[in-house]
């Protein structure tokens, strides 16, 4: 079964004024979309064919360049889409929340911690929030298409919010200036959501 590219869960505008519709629409359609394309074009005919994305990024080391930079790129979007809403913004709640701030000390400190981590990654990549074994919680970032799934990348949990510094990601609205792109992020996180891949 070939991979697809997931629908986006709102419109190209929705998430105005901080991430801008053409942004969206370009990112989405032709960026992830040609992910999934090189993806399904790099495992054809291997013995990839039909195993998840999961179980291919966990044990990537074993496969070709085309394999990781694309299936990481597909994972890495899949996720991001998810993790923002039109009506988000605002802190956690419950278990998330208490193990933010377990590990932070503050949702304040936390957030600068994980801007950071997004506006020192060098070139290309993206910053991550995971959830490790015991519940724990820890920020790192990764080059690339890299995700911590991947092993010896990152803070080697799984990731429930991630951001994307690559700048296709921002450069229309934003061009340089990525600590603006970072701070408008947090307007729109989804904390339902993630705060859900945290409670799986």
């Amino acid at each position: 079964m070939a991979f697809e590219l997931p629908p986006l869960p709102y419109s190209f505008g929705s998430l105005e004024p901080h991430i801008d519709a053409l942004t969206m629409e370009i990112h989405h359609d032709r960026h992830h979309n040609a992910y999934i394309t090189n993806l399904n074009n790099a495992i054809a005919g291997t013995d990839l064919e039909g195993k998840s994305l999961d179980e291919i990024l966990s044990n990537i080391d074993d496969y070709s360049a085309a394999v990781r930079n694309n299936g990481g790129g597909h994972y890495n979007h899949s996720l991001f889409w998810t993790v923002m809403s039109p009506n988000g913004g605002g802190q956690p709640e419950g278990d998330l929340a208490q193990a933010i701030n377990a590990r932070f000390g503050s949702f304040d400190s936390f957030k600068n911690e994980f801007s950071t981590a997004a506006t020192t990654r060098f070139g290309s990549g993206w910053a991550w929030l995971c959830k490790k074994g015991g519940g724990e919680v820890d920020v790192c970032s990764s080059p690339n298409q890299d995700n911590p799934v991947m092993p010896g990348i990152g803070c080697g949990g799984t990731p429930i919010l991630g951001l994307d510094v690559w700048e296709h990601a921002y450069y229309l609205k934003y061009q340089n200036k990525r600590p603006d792109y970072i701070a408008a992020f947090w307007n729109v996180i989804n904390w339902e959501e993630v705060a859900r891949r945290y409670a799986e």
